[in-house]
């Protein structure tokens, strides 16, 4: 009895502990807001939380910052600058993707932004296989996420027919 009890009070340190430091590590970040400034906001916005992700620790800074930088794309003045901004963001979270091509959250970030950019980039290719990605692994995703999709969902033409 008493080797049960110890044993529960470990699993219970061990679980407490592993929850604070996740918490830790992600110090910083909001993944509600950050959702809430890729759906609508000005550049000040986006850079502010560009600059919130890149002090930010235990996150994939790449993936973030690539979707942002893409958003933020849509929104600043000149066509190169556009374009010149469109393409790191680009480069960022492709990098993310490839390097974790199982994270249905990466390939909602992609699905997002390909169904917002215009058709002239030639970004489009992945939306079908991304809708179909996150809808299959629309459970796995964390409630933050889940929220962010269902919202998303919402204005979707890839996501909306899709049940979750």
């Amino acid at each position: 009895m008493k080797i049960i009890l110890n044993q529960a009070i470990i699993y219970t340190f061990v679980f407490l502990l592993s929850s604070f430091t996740k918490a830790k590590c992600q110090q910083g970040f909001d993944k509600a807001a950050y959702y809430k400034i890729l759906e609508n906001a000005s550049i000040d916005a986006v850079e502010k939380q560009i600059k919130l992700i890149e002090a930010a620790t235990g996150i994939n800074k790449d993936a973030y910052i690539g979707a942002l930088l893409m958003k933020k794309a849509g929104i600043v003045k000149g066509p190169s600058k556009k374009l010149n901004v469109f393409k790191d963001g680009n480069k960022r979270l492709e990098a993310a993707i490839k390097a974790d091509q199982q994270n249905a959250e990466w390939r909602f970030l992609r699905l997002i932004i390909q169904e917002h950019a215009p058709k002239i980039l030639g970004y489009r290719d992945d939306i079908k296989n991304d809708a179909a990605f996150v809808h299959m692994n629309f459970k796995k995703l964390s409630p933050e996420v889940q929220t962010a999709v269902l919202d998303y969902r919402k204005h979707s033409n890839t996501l909306q027919p899709l049940n979750f």
